[in-house]
Order: structure tokens, then sequence, then C-alpha cells
């Protein structure tokens, strides 16, 4: 099993009025790590951080990609901290045109590894010159195959039974 695992720090203003990151913050979180994770980014002075950032980022990138869905699940409410939470991705799925990026957003406590927060989204690669979706290139699949494991499971709620 290989994770990617993104520190990425809180701010003040993730917080809400009842004392923990904002489920709009948590969003944001999420996206911060995947852009860390899976986009180059030339100007770094260390672009080879992450093995998996082979999409180019920037206003002149050959591909953009489309977030066709997200969904969260909360666990436990994230209190500010000092330190960093750590973002844990993997993808779920490799498909044609789409990657699934699974998350858990875990933290430290005395007990050890604490998981707050669990993920999905589903990412579709687009030509930006056509605007349509492109197929996974044969060296994006190459790098990215490793980190594939199943998908993160989240609960979901049943529809009520119908009465017929």
């Amino acid at each position: 099993m290989t994770r990617l695992l993104v520190p990425v720090p809180l701010r003040w203003a993730d917080m809400d009025a009842y004392g923990h990151v904002n489920n709009v913050a948590v969003l944001r979180l999420l996206e911060e790590a995947r852009i860390a994770a899976f986009w180059r980014h030339p100007e770094a002075p260390d672009p080879g951080t992450w093995p998996t950032a082979v999409l180019d980022a920037g206003p002149g990138a050959a591909t953009h990609t489309l977030v066709a869905r997200t969904e969260i699940e909360y666990l436990l409410p994230i209190g500010y901290r000092r330190d960093p939470v750590t973002v844990e991705m993997w993808l779920g799925h490799l498909g044609g045109a789409s990657i699934d990026v699974c998350y858990q957003v875990t933290g430290q406590d005395a007990g050890g590894r604490v998981v707050f927060i669990q993920a999905t989204t589903t990412l579709v690669l687009i030509d930006a010159a056509t605007a349509q979706p492109r197929r996974i290139s044969p060296q994006e699949r190459a790098v990215w195959q490793p980190y594939v494991e199943p998908p993160v499971v989240l609960r979901r709620r049943r529809p009520a039974a119908q009465d017929d």
C-alpha cells in the first residue's frame, strides 16, 4: 500500500464559530494536498518533490482538470492545532480519462493516529485546446499505478424503503 502523505497547515481563518475547521475549509485542504501531489510546478526550487506530480500547472498548460464529483465524510471535528494535518492520498480508480483521488485527513493525538475526514474526488483530464476529455497518457498511468489501492469506503444513508 503506497500513499502520498501531504502535510497541510491549518490557518486560523479555517475555523468557524463552533471552534473547528469549517466544511468549506476542508475542501480547500483537500485541494491544496491534491495540487501539491499531482501538479508539476516548473518554477519550484525542487520540482521533483512528488513523484506523482506529472500534470503541468499554470495558465499555458495543455491539460486542465475538471472536478466532476467530491464526496466528504466528516468523522471527527478538527480543532485548531499548530501541527499540520496530514492528507493521505491514493488513487481508488485509474480510468481512461479520469482518476478517483481518495483521501484521509489525519492527525496525532495521545492515542496515536486519528482519522478526521475521508473523501473522494473524481478528476477528469481535459485537453485545453479542445475542451474535451483526454486519455491518461502511458507515462501518467505508469507513474500513478503504484498508488492505486481500493477506494475509500464512505458510509451512505440508504433511502427509506418505499411502499409498493
